[in-house]
């Protein structure tokens, strides 16, 4: 998701999508420490989605 997506979602879509996002890190860590990960590069990637939704929602808050 890019983040001209995020700014059009509301406050509870994007909480939600971090709760996703936060199952997927998870799942891609015991992944990562049983070896069966082939891309490392998704637990930054999702490492970062997760910090941008949450600089979208601090935003939308302060703007309302």
């Amino acid at each position: 998701m890019k983040l001209d997506e995020m700014r059009e979602k509301s406050i509870d879509e994007l909480k939600s999508a971090i709760v996703d996002w936060k199952k997927d890190l998870f799942n891609y860590k015991l992944q990562l420490s049983t070896h069966k990960l082939e891309n490392t590069a998704l637990i930054s990637k999702t490492k970062k989605l997760i910090a941008q939704a949450k600089t979208v929602i601090k935003q939308k808050e302060v703007n309302n």
